[in-house]
């Protein structure tokens, strides 16, 4: 016979099953403070506080008079509200310089003018004969009321409006410019003007930049390319509607 001493018990392997069950009740714990402090408020008052014993326990933060009560502030960061308002006011921007386009009835030169709006700017691109005729720099009559609802859409935002210049690689031929550059800063400048006079902007916002034959976006080895290098571009910068 086997005597009953002499046998020991095998234990399972792995780790016990009331494990599980805890390490859920952890998780689930976790989840429940992280939401509590997520729908919380920081007292700024009370952190400053704290901030001013720390100060004089340890000397590492100066003592600042506080002559209002600070609001709480959200724990949570809300920057991706922030991005999704800055796009829409972007988008409704470039809707508003899009419907003056159709509204200044330009007929085919109406392509040529085109609407970008990137991440941290509004560009209006006037390409080939839209504004000016080959080698001037005087407004065609025909873009005026375009250029005036556009400064009227420009009232309503804030921050910095580039008027760059640019145009393509052909020489200039005689005439009251010596090169493309000084034909681009023309350009540019009396774009600015316009602006001016039409529109209530404050001309601090204001700056012009000529840059000639150098940054083209197409190339210059056909037609087509030359016409698109040959533009005036109204840029908005950190766009921020004020209305």
């Amino acid at each position: 016979m086997t005597n009953p001493a002499d046998e020991t018990e095998v234990p399972e392997k792995g780790a016990p099953m009331w494990v599980v069950t805890f390490g859920d009740l952890m998780s689930l714990l976790l989840c429940f403070f992280v939401l509590l402090l997520s729908f919380s408020n920081m007292d700024a008052q009370k952190y400053k506080e704290m901030a001013g014993s720390m100060a004089k326990a340890f000397g590492v933060q100066r003592k600042t008079k506080a002559f209002q009560i600070p609001k709480g502030q959200k724990i949570i960061a809300r920057d991706f509200e922030k991005a999704h308002i800055a796009k829409r006011e972007k988008e409704e921007f470039g809707k508003e310089v899009e419907k003056a386009i159709v509204e200044a009835k330009l007929g085919d030169i109406k392509d040529l003018i085109q609407v970008i709006i990137t991440e941290n700017e509004v560009v209006i691109r006037m390409m080939g004969e839209t504004t000016f005729d080959s080698g001037k720099a005087e407004i065609r009559p025909q873009m005026a009321p375009l250029l005036k609802m556009i400064a009227a859409a420009l009232q309503t935002t804030k921050g910095p409006i580039i008027i760059s210049g640019h145009t393509d690689n052909v020489p200039v031929g005689g005439g009251r410019f010596n090169s493309n550059l000084e034909l681009s800063a023309a350009r540019a400048t009396r774009v600015a003007q316009e602006l001016l006079e039409q529109g209530n902007i404050d001309p601090r916002r204001l700056s012009v930049a000529g840059f000639g034959e150098h940054h083209p976006v197409e190339s210059n080895d056909s037609q087509a390319g030359r016409e698109k290098n040959r533009r005036v571009e109204i840029i908005l910068k950190g766009l921020d509607l004020s209305k």
